[in-house]
C-alpha cells in the first residue's frame, strides 16, 4: 500500500507541476495576443491596487452581497490558499505516517486552524453544491443563473474540493490517533469523534489508512492540476488564479466598478485622434485579437457563476443576451483561435492573410476554422456573437456591478458596437433616425433648436439665459443643463418646469443655455457612434467653457469648483461629469435630486402640504449603479408628508432597468417581453398610488407601460408616474423662510459626481 501510494502520488505531482508551469506560460502568451492599453491606465497607484485585491479577496466584498453563498465561498477560497501546506504534510505522511510539518506541526494555533478551516472548506463546498442543485438549469430553466454554464466542469471542481476537504479532516484525525490523543483536546475540537473512532485500531491499520488518505488527497489535488493545465479555458477553475490579476488591473484602482464613463476609443494602445485619425487605426473590435489584453484576461477569468445573468434585464425578459454567455463565447473563441494567432495568423486592413502558409502549416484545422468565424454574425453566418445579443444590451451596468471578479462587460459590448456602427454601418434601422437627427438638429427628435427654450414661456417667472439675460455663468450659482428630453419631450418638460420652479422658490440663482447646445451624445456613444459623440461633445465643451468665462485664445481658465452644473437627466449628468473630462471639460456636476435634498436640509425648501398615497421609487441605472446616487431621491420622498414608501423587490444596486439605456430608447423591442413592462409589473405587485423616478428616459418608459396596463384594465386609473421633483413641488407650495438662527444654512453642499 505505502509503496503504491508513494509511486502514484509522486508521478502525479511531477506531471501536474510540469503541465501547470506550461499552462501558465500558455496563458501569458495568450494574453499578449491582445492589444496594449494606454500607458499607466491599468498600473497606476500600485499600492492602492494591491489593497483593493486584498480587500476584495479577504473581505469577499462582492461575494458577500449574496449572503450564505458569499460566506460559503469565503471558506472554500481561503481554504484553498491557506491549507496548501497540508499537501506538504500529506507527502511527508506517505513516507512516515505520523510525520508532522517542521515548526508548525504540533503547534496548537496551526493545528486548530487546520481543524477549523479544513472542516469549513468541506461544509462550504457542500453548501455551494446544494445551492447549485436547487438552482440547476434542469429545474429552474432559463431563470437559473447556471443556465448555459459548464455544469460538468463545476461538478468536477466541487467534487475535488469536497474530497480534499474530507481528506484533510480525516488525516488530521488520524494524526491525533497515532499521537495517542485519548481525550478531547483543543486541536481536535471538531474531529475528536473521528479520533475516538480511530484510536481503537491497530498501528498497522492506522498507518495504512494514513497512506490511503494521503494518496487520495495528493492524487485528487494533482489530477485537478493536470486537468486544468490541459484545459486553460476552464474558467470555473482558473478564476481562482486569474481573479487576482484581473482585480489588480481593473479600471479603477480604488476598487470602484467600471461604470460611469466609457473608455475612450484606442488603437494600438493609443487614443484615436478623431480630427486626424491614422490610416491604420482600428475603430472598435471586429476580431478577438482587437480586444485589449485586459479584455482577454476578463474572458478567461469568468467563473460562470451567473450573477450577471441573473440580474440582466435582457436575459430576464426572454432576450438572447446573457452577459455570462457572451463572455464565455468570447473566451472559448479566443482560446480556440489562439494557435492560429500565436503562429502569426491574422488579417490586415484589406482582409488579406498576414501569415505565410509555412507559418500556418502546423496550426490545427480547428483553429484555422475558428479564425474564419466572424466575431459578429448570425447562426447561419457561424458568428461568435449574434447581432441580437449585441443590440439587446441596455448598458445598465447590472452585470459589472455584480461580477465578483470585476469583468468589464459593458466596455466590451460597446467596443463591438463601435465597429458595427462606424465601419460596417450595421445596426437596428430605427436607431439611424436618431443618429441623423443628432447630426442635423443636435437632438434625437430632430426638432428645431429654438424649441429648446419653449418651456420657459410656460412658467410664471423669468428663466435667465446665458448670452441673452446674463453675460456668463459667473453671475449665477448653477448652470441648469436642461437636456434634450427636458426641453423637448412633453412628459420630461413637466420635470424641467417643476425643478426650475423649486430653484426659483428656494432663491437659487441659475441659468440655462440659449438653445445652441446639442445633445450630450450619450445615446450616440452607447450605440457605438464614437465619432458623432466626439463632435457633439467637443461642441458642448467649447460652449460650456465659454459660458463659464473661459477663453482659450487669451489663456483664461476657470477652476473646476466654480463651474457648477445641475442636470435632471442622469444620462446628461453622467456624460458631462464623467466623459466630458476626456474632451477637456472639467465641471462640478450634480443631479437635481442631490441639489433638492441639499435645499431641504438647508431649510430653503420645506415640504408642508401632504401628498397622500403609497409610493415606490424606481432607480435610474445611470443615476444609481453608474454614479451611486441612491439616497437623495429617497430622502426627498421621506420628507414629503403623507407619502408611504415601499421598495420594489429589485432596488438600489439590484434595481431593474427601464429598458431605455444603451440607446435602446430609440430601438424597437421585438424579442421577448418588453423590459419596461417587466419593471412595471414589479411595481404593480405593490399596488402603489405613485411610481416615482428621477430620469426622463425612465419616466417615458414607465409611463408608456402603465398607460398600456390601464388600457388593459391591469392598473388603476389613478396611478401616477412622476419625477421626484414634481412630488416635492406639490408639497412645497410657497416660499417659507427657515426658522431658528439660520444654522441650517451651513449644511454642506451636495457632493458632485466623481
Amino acid at each position: 500500500m505505502q509503496l503504491a501510494a508513494i509511486i502514484v502520488s509522486l508521478v502525479l505531482i511531477a506531471v501536474g507541476v510540469a503541465l501547470f508551469g506550461r499552462a501558465i506560460l500558455q496563458i501569458y502568451r495568450f494574453m499578449r495576443m491582445g492589444q496594449p492599453v494606454p500607458a499607466g491606465t491599468r498600473t497606476d497607484e500600485p499600492v492602492q491596487r494591491t489593497l483593493t485585491v486584498a480587500k476584495e479577496f479577504l473581505g469577499h466584498t462582492r461575494m458577500n452581497r449574496w449572503g450564505v453563498v458569499g460566506v460559503a465561498h469565503w471558506f472554500v477560497a481561503l481554504g484553498f490558499f491557506t491549507l496548501l501546506l497540508t499537501i506538504v504534510n500529506a507527502i511527508g505522511q506517505l513516507f512516515q505516517s505520523d510525520w508532522l510539518l517542521p515548526i508548525l506541526g504540533g503547534w496548537l494555533p496551526w493545528e486548530m486552524f487546520v481543524e477549523f478551516m479544513g472542516t469549513m472548506t468541506g461544509v462550504g463546498i457542500l453548501v455551494l453544491i446544494v445551492i447549485r442543485q436547487l438552482n440547476r438549469p434542469g429545474g429552474a430553466g432559463r431563470k437559473s443563473r447556471f443556465a448555459g454554464s459548464n455544469t460538468g466542469q463545476a461538478y468536477f471542481v466541487e467534487t475535488v474540493i469536497l474530497i480534499v476537504g474530507i481528506s484533510i479532516v480525516t488525516l488530521h484525525a488520524l494524526e491525533g490517533a497515532q499521537h495517542g490523543v485519548d481525550s478531547y483536546e483543543p486541536e481536535f475540537f471538531l474531529s475528536y469523534p473521528l479520533v475516538a473512532l480511530f484510536k481503537g485500531m491497530s498501528t498497522g491499520t492506522l498507518q495504512n489508512l494514513t497512506y490511503l488518505f494521503a494518496a487520495i488527497k495528493i492524487s485528487t489535488s494533482f489530477i485537478w492540476m493536470i486537468t486544468v493545465s490541459l484545459k486553460t479555458d476552464m474558467g470555473v477553475a482558473w478564476h481562482r488564479f486569474l481573479g487576482f490579476p484581473n482585480i489588480w488591473f481593473k479600471r479603477k484602482a480604488d476598487g470602484d466598478t467600471a461604470l460611469g464613463a466609457l473608455l475612450p476609443m484606442t488603437s494600438g494602445g493609443k487614443p484615436i485622434d478623431f480630427e486626424d485619425p491614422g490610416e491604420d487605426d482600428q475603430f472598435g473590435v471586429s476580431q478577438i485579437e482587437h480586444f485589449s489584453w485586459k479584455g482577454l484576461l476578463d474572458f478567461s477569468t469568468c467563473t460562470e457563476c451567473g450573477r450577471c445573468q441573473s440580474q440582466c434585464p435582457a436575459w430576464n425578459t426572454g432576450k438572447p443576451l446573457s452577459p455570462k454567455l457572451l463572455i464565455m463565447a468570447l473566451r472559448d473563441h479566443a482560446h480556440a483561435k489562439a494557435p492560429y494567432l500565436l503562429a502569426g495568423g491574422g488579417k490586415d486592413a484589406e482582409g488579406e492573410e498576414k501569415a505565410t502558409a509555412e507559418q500556418l502549416k502546423d496550426v490545427p484545422a480547428s483553429a484555422l476554422a475558428e479564425a474564419e468565424r466572424p466575431l459578429i454574425g448570425t447562426l447561419e453566418e457561424n458568428g461568435v456573437i449574434d447581432p441580437d445579443v449585441l443590440w439587446s444590451c441596455t448598458t445598465c451596468g447590472a452585470c459589472v456591478e455584480q461580477c465578483p471578479v470585476d469583468i468589464e462587460h459593458v466596455d466590451h459590448i460597446v467596443d463591438m458596437r463601435r465597429y458595427q456602427v462606424m465601419i460596417e454601418s450595421s445596426f437596428p434601422s430605427e436607431a439611424g433616425t436618431m443618429l441623423k437627427n443628432l447630426e442635423k438638429k443636435g437632438n434625437p427628435w430632430g426638432l428645431a433648436k429654438k424649441q429648446r427654450l419653449a418651456w420657459t414661456k410656460e412658467v410664471d417667472f423669468e428663466v435667465p439665459v446665458v448670452g441673452k439675460d446674463i453675460e456668463d455663468l459667473t453671475e449665477v450659482d448653477y448652470l441648469y443643463w436642461v437636456g434634450c428630453a427636458g426641453a423637448l419631450e412633453d412628459r420630461a418638460k413637466k420635470t424641467t418646469k417643476a425643478f426650475a420652479e423649486l430653484l426659483h422658490i428656494a432663491g437659487v440663482k441659475f441659468a440655462i443655455m440659449g438653445g445652441d447646445e446639442a445633445c450630450t451624445g450619450d445615446s450616440a456613444r452607447r450605440l457605438g457612434n464614437e465619432f458623432l459623440f466626439q463632435q457633439l461633445g467637443q461642441q458642448n465643451v467649447e460652449m460650456l467653457n465659454m459660458a463659464f468665462g473661459e477663453d482659450a485664445e487669451e489663456g483664461v481658465t476657470v477652476p473646476k469648483a466654480k463651474k457648477k452644473i445641475v442636470a435632471t437627466c442622469p444620462h446628461c449628468f453622467n456624460t458631462i461629469a464623467n466623459e466630458y473630462p476626456q474632451l477637456g471639460g472639467e465641471y462640478e456636476v450634480i443631479h437635481h435630486t442631490q441639489l433638492l435634498q441639499h435645499l431641504i436640509d438647508e431649510g430653503r425648501l420645506i415640504p408642508v402640504t401632504p401628498v397622500e398615497g403609497l409610493i415606490t421609487y424606481h432607480d435610474p441605472c445611470y443615476l444609481g449603479r453608474h454614479n451611486k446616487v441612491y439616497t437623495p431621491p429617497r430622502e426627498i420622498i421621506a420628507k414629503v408628508p403623507g407619502l408611504r414608501n415601499e421598495e420594489m423587490h429589485r432596488h438600489k444596486e439590484r434595481g431593474f432597468c427601464c429598458g431605455a439605456g444603451g440607446a435602446r430608447m430609440w430601438m424597437e423591442e421585438r424579442i421577448g417581453k418588453r423590459i419596461n413592462n417587466e419593471r412595471v409589473d414589479e411595481a404593480l405587485s405593490i399596488n402603489p398610488d405613485i411610481v416615482s423616478t428621477a430620469c426622463p428616459f425612465c419616466l417615458v418608459m414607465l409611463t408608456d407601460s402603465i398607460n398600456g396596463k390601464k388600457n388593459d384594465g391591469k392598473a388603476k386609473e389613478s396611478l401616477q408616474v412622476v419625477d421626484v421633483s414634481q412630488l416635492l413641488l406639490d408639497s412645497v407650495k410657497t416660499p417659507i423662510e427657515p426658522e431658528g438662527d439660520g444654522a441650517a444654512a451651513d449644511a454642506p453642499e451636495p457632493e458632485p459626481a466623481k
